[in-house]
């Protein structure tokens, strides 16, 4: 076997497609294969939307399903039939630039596709390329810093339960809540009881042209979010003064 291809992470922003690195940009021209996860019932994927218009004819477009489920069989499976299809290119000397929204190592489905790879295949060789993450989206459409001085910042994915968000309430300064959609109702119970809703910031879709914010979140108990939505939860009032 020759040379083999590199498996590029490349970072392509929350959402605004001018959020990618110059880095990243050159890597994802000179790629002969761009790979990202697939879209679902039939629509592109967010990062095929951000990338789309810097891609030509030439390069093959290589979308790899990632199903949205808990089922670690399920998943396991997936990212084993995802790192096949981009072994395929590799091992023939064609690096593959597998691209993904956010930044590329945090909370990102390249982790599971490079572990796996670099399992199945010793010989593999992987780039991380970072980027903009959505925290750091979000408070820039805010108009507010993430932290100032000692803030002590904590990220919580959606999984976390509502005693967890009790106790890191207790001692965080600042608070973010990655995909808040799905547990947002029972996070509303607790801000209320804290009396934090009218510090607390929910931004739907940051950085795209069809973005959404919401400040002070007394009057929405039920509000209905889409799976991009980052919530900023200002537990000391520490940014309350402080607009950028």
């Amino acid at each position: 076997m020759g040379q083999v291809g590199t498996l590029y992470g490349l970072s392509v922003g929350s959402g605004d497609r001018e959020l990618i690195t110059l880095k990243a940009l050159r890597i994802l021209k000179q790629a002969p294969v761009v790979a990202f996860p697939a879209g679902v019932r039939g629509k592109l994927g967010m990062a095929q939307q951000i990338v789309g218009q810097w891609l030509d004819a030439q390069q093959v477009q290589l979308p790899l399903t990632f199903p949205y489920v808990q089922d670690q069989d399920i998943l396991t499976q997936a990212w084993n039939e995802a790192a096949e299809q981009v072994w395929h290119y590799l091992k023939v000397g064609q690096d593959v630039a597998f691209v993904c929204e956010g930044d590329i190592s945090f909370y990102s489905t390249f982790t599971y596709l490079a572990q796996t790879l670099q399992q199945q295949q010793s010989s593999a060789v992987v780039q991380m390329i970072p980027g903009v993450c959505s925290p750091m989206a979000a408070a820039s459409v805010l108009g507010l810093p993430l932290t100032v001085q000692r803030d002590r910042l904590v990220v919580l994915p959606a999984l976390y339960n509502v005693k967890e968000l009790e106790t890191i309430l207790d001692w965080a300064d600042v608070i973010v809540l990655m995909k808040v959609s799905s547990v947002y109702e029972q996070v509303w119970q607790v801000l209320h009881h804290r009396q934090l809703l009218d510090t607390a910031w929910v931004v739907e879709r940051a950085t795209l042209p069809d973005q959404v914010i919401y400040h002070d979140l007394r009057d929405r108990p039920t509000l209905k979010l889409p799976y991009f939505s980052i919530m900023v939860v200002n537990v000391t009032q520490s940014l309350s003064s402080i607009r950028l």
